[in-house]
């Protein structure tokens, strides 16, 4: 299978048009995939956004399970539509402490950025919920510890995507 390479392009003056010329032409080199993802685990700030998309995520994961447990359990809401509620009250929450605080892209535009985050999160819901189904469906497991194990389960989803397309700079 052939290796996924990235394009790079490095803006240059070529020395064959006068000095008076200032429109930039870009040269593109190929970078393979591997050597990205060893520069990229080389950077200190990437290991620091991990650990701020994981403590951003424990909140969301806490609203989550109390949003899911008290639509459950105290107004009596399907499991199934309460993983739905619990879902968009997370993602709000998850949006704007990622926007602001682990990837600090606020110069983005925010209506750009929450289409792709809501985008991620949906495909990362989608799994999750099947995931959640299956356990309690399939497997007998409770609903709430069946949430909880669904929504840690898409948690690298969820990262990969928010870096590589909702948050990039």
């Amino acid at each position: 299978m052939p290796e996924k390479a990235s394009t790079v392009e490095f803006p240059a003056l070529p020395s064959e048009l006068p000095a008076t010329v200032h429109e930039r032409h870009a040269h593109t080199i190929q970078i393979p995939f591997h050597l990205r993802v060893r520069h990229g685990v080389r950077k200190p700030h990437n290991w620091l956004q991990l650990v701020r998309f994981g403590m951003v995520g424990a909140s969301g994961y806490v609203v989550n399970l109390a949003v899911f447990a008290l639509c459950l359990h105290a107004i009596g809401i399907d499991y199934r539509v309460s993983a739905v509620i619990a879902w968009i009250v997370s993602v709000l929450n998850n949006f704007w402490l990622n926007r602001h605080w682990t990837f600090r892209a606020r110069q983005a535009h925010p209506v750009g950025q929450g289409v792709r985050f809501f985008a991620v999160s949906l495909v990362t819901f989608g799994f999750t919920y099947l995931v959640l189904i299956g356990l309690v469906e399939g497997a007998g497991v409770t609903k709430v510890l069946a949430q909880a194990i669904a929504v840690a389960v898409g948690m690298p989803l969820n990262f990969v995507g928010q870096k590589l397309w909702s948050f990039r700079l």
